[in-house]
Order: structure tokens, then C-alpha cells, then sequence
């Protein structure tokens, strides 16, 4: 089958910083976070990806103006970081697949990132339009990458991973060509491993090249203080009972001396990095170990890919900590922590530390029960997608950062008490 050459998977980096939490859905005022702080202290600590979309109010643009400043370009030249986006979802309840409108959006994501190209554009949350509807996007999206150079990789997201595995296998036939990237959120946490035990054969029979696994926290769930309310208020689609039941588990793992977040951060990454290795990719994994691009071999192995979103410069330096004390306790691990300075006994630590989160795994997903692997609704029952009827009026939250895309014109020519999730 054709693939894009080279490869996603032999290019992007394992670890994303996403910016979902540069939103009102998961903080009360996006502005006042230190996003600029954010994307350069990560961009200093070796992570060389972010991922955003329009649908994310002013996330765009915040990562834009992060990156368009003197400190980046200085010394971060583009061609060594890269930058996904999306297209297709304008506001809750507000899609648009059309090519004419995948042409404005991804020429306005340019604008709002200060960059010439795109290194990724996901159609944004698949599961609320038409198989054909998804069709056109991904056909008008690879002209463009082919006619333009405006686009690198292409791929889909969503929540249900069952209709990312149709999408993906559907594409392939018809097109003759698979996805670059199926992106999944909160389909590979404590609570939810479906992302694993059911899609991963599918995709990868489907040739998709790179499967990123994004909320880790399962869109903020997985709390001990419950999920994030931001300036929309209350718009998590968990039902209460399955919110119940993540409480409980909660106190029991406040009673093993520990925080429910700390444990899943660390499995979901920790798990992912293995059990997604085969739909990973080789990029520099932000290590700590000085990186060039001309180091990287053929035949290094691939990790799973995770996306990461936080709301602060500490919650970023938590979470890099984590990361690093799980490449350390990989296989060959004790010479990544050498190299980067961290020393053998840093491995000794994770080791300890990766039984521990297993054991304690284990104990919360018992606990979990029946709602172990559930998965709500998306879209909801009551949504209309375009040409069908309703059985009851749509009602979805509206970002109220959405834009009026019809005036849109083309121009000329682990501690944490955290949002640390993403709408992806």
C-alpha cells in the first residue's frame, strides 16, 4: 500500500505537548495562563511537538504568538519542531468538512502559528460527521499536501474507537492510500484501555502509521478534586455514576498513600509507551540527552506516542520528571539515564516505581468494576448529524471563543492537581 514518504513513525517525537488546556473548557480564563512560559520551558526540556485545533478557542493563536518570538526563533529553528493541527470542527455542535472550509482553516492555522507549513492536520472529531463528509476532507487535505507542500502528514481523531477503526479502513479502500495518524483520547487510561485491546489490530491492519494517545487523565476524570470546570462550566460527558465510581477509587488509592492522578499519568504513559510501540514512532524522545537530527537510526525502536496538556510550568516539569523516570526504566534505560545525567540510581527509582503503579493499577481498576473499559456516548444520542433527523433537539456546549467561519476569507496568494488533559 502507498505510504507517505518518509514515514510519520520514523520522524515524530513520542511526546506531545498539547494545548487543549489553552481553553475555557478546562481553565476560567485562557489568557491568564502562562502559555509563552509553557511552550518555551518545553521546548527547553527537548519536547519538539504540539498539537492544537481552531475548535480550542484562542489555543492557536496563544502557541503562535509562543512561538513566534525571538527565544524560538533563535534557537529552535521549525524544521526541528513539529506542529499539528485540525480541521472540521468550528463549535459543540458546528461542523464543517467541506473542502472550501478544510482550504480556510488550514490557511488560518498557518497564519495563527507563524509557520509556512503544517507537519499534521487531524480532521477534528469524526465521529459527528458522515463517512463521506470525512472522505472529502481527507481528499481535499492530501491536495493540498500534494500541491502545495502547505500540509506534511494527514490522519483523523475522535473518541469512539470503533468508528476510527472503520474510518481508517474505510479510507484505505477507497483511496488506496492509509491514514498517517488516528488519534484517540482518553481511550487508553486507568479507567479505559480500548485504544489497546480493541483498535490497535484494526489500525494497524489499516497501515495507519502513528496512533498518539491523548488524556491521559481521560479529559481531567481521572482526579482526585473530579473534573475540571472551567469558564463553560461543567461539560465532561461522563455520567455520574461512572464519576462515582472514579471517586471511590480515589479514596482507596488516598488510603495506599497515594494520588489517583500520579497513578494514571504515569501508567497511561508508562503502558502506552509499550503496548503502542508498534504504531510509535522513533523521533527524539526528550530525554535529556543533547539531540540532533542527524542522529537519529533507522533502525532505533519506536515508543507509543502520548499527548501531554498542562496549565503551568510546574505541572510541565512534573510531568517531564515522570516521563524521564520512564525511559529510564526501559529496556536500556540505564544508559539513557547516564547520558542524560540523571544517573543509575534514577533507574533504580523507576523500576521500583513502575511495580508500584502496577500493583496499584491493579487495585483501582478492581474497584472500577463494570465501569472498567466503559466509554460514553460520543456523539450523544440527541445529536443530529447533517442530513439525518433528530429525535430530540441537539444540545451541545458552544466554545464561546467559536468563530463565525462564513466571514472567514482565504488571504491573497505526576503531583498534580491538573486540567492536564485534552479535548482532542
Amino acid at each position: 500500500m502507498p505510504q507517505t514518504s518518509p514515514p510519520l513513525s520514523t520522524l515524530l517525537p513520542p511526546l506531545i505537548c498539547g494545548t487543549a488546556t489553552f481553553n475555557d473548557q478546562y481553565n476560567p480564563d485562557p489568557y491568564a495562563l502562562p502559555t509563552t512560559g509553557i511552550v518555551h520551558r518545553a521546548l527547553s526540556l527537548g519536547v519538539r511537538a504540539f498539537d492544537t485545533s481552531p475548535y480550542y478557542g484562542p489555543a492557536e493563536e496563544l502557541l503562535g504568538k509562543a512561538l513566534n518570538t525571538p527565544f524560538v526563533h533563535e534557537n529552535f529553528p521549525r524544521r526541528d519542531y513539529f506542529l499539528l493541527t485540525k480541521v472540521g470542527r468550528i463549535a459543540g455542535a458546528e461542523f464543517d468538512y467541506s473542502a472550501p472550509w478544510v482550504r480556510r482553516s488550514v490557511q488560518r492555522s498557518l497564519d495563527h502559528l507563524h509557520t509556512k507549513y503544517l507537519d499534521v492536520v487531524y480532521c477534528h472529531d469524526v465521529e459527528f460527521v458522515t463517512p463521506e463528509e470525512v472522505l472529502t476532507a481527507i481528499t481535499e487535505l492530501r491536495r493540498i499536501r500534494d500541491e502545495t507542500g502547505r500540509i506534511k502528514y494527514v490522519g483523523i481523531s475522535g473518541y469512539p474507537v470503533a468508528t476510527l477503526c472503520d474510518l481508517a479502513e474505510m479510507i484505505l479502500e477507497r483511496t488506496g492510500e492509509p491514514l498517517d495518524a488516528v488519534m484517540s483520547y482518553a481511550n487508553f487510561t486507568l479507567q479505559n484501555t480500548r485504544l489497546s485491546s480493541v483498535a490497535l489490530p484494526r489500525l494497524k491492519a489499516a497501515g495507519v502509521s502513528v496512533v498518539p494517545n491523548a488524556s491521559v487523565l481521560g479529559m481531567g476524570l481521572l482526579r482526585r478534586t473530579g473534573v475540571p470546570i472551567g469558564a463553560q462550566g461543567d461539560f465532561h460527558p461522563s455520567p455520574s455514576e461512572l464519576r462515582t465510581m472514579i471517586q471511590k477509587a480515589s479514596d482507596w488509592c488516598d488510603q495506599q498513600d497515594n494520588r489517583i492522578e500520579k497513578v494514571a499519568i504515569r501508567f497511561a504513559l508508562e503502558a502506552w509507551m509499550r503496548e503502542g510501540e508498534t504504531v510509535g514512532s522513533k523521533g527524539d524522545p526528550a530525554s535529556g540527552i543533547p539531540w540532533r537530527r542527524e542522529q537519529v537510526k533507522p533502525n532505533a525502536p519506536k515508543l507509543g506516542v502520548s499527548v501531554m496538556g498542562v496549565s503551568n510550568v510546574d505541572e510541565l516539569n512534573e510531568t517531564m520528571r515522570v516521563w524521564r523516570s520512564i525511559l529510564d526504566g526501559l529496556e536500556g534505560g540505564e544508559k539513557t539515564a547516564v547520558e542524560s545525567g540523571r544517573g543509575t540510581k534514577d533507574r533504580v527509582w523507576s523500576l521500583s516505581r513502575q511495580k508500584q503503579v502496577q500493583e496499584l493499577a491493579t487495585g483501582i481498576r478492581k474497584v472500577l468494576g463494570k465501569y472498567l473499559d466503559f466509554a460514553w456516548a460520543s456523539p450523544p444520542q440527541d445529536f443530529r448529524k447533517p442530513g439525518l433527523a433528530p429525535t430530540v433537539p441537539a444540545a451541545l456546549p458552544t466554545p464561546a471563543a467559536s468563530p463565525d467561519h462564513s466571514a472567514l476569507k482565504l488571504p491573497a496568494g505526576e503531583s498534580m492537581d491538573v486540567s492536564c488533559t485534552d479535548l482532542i
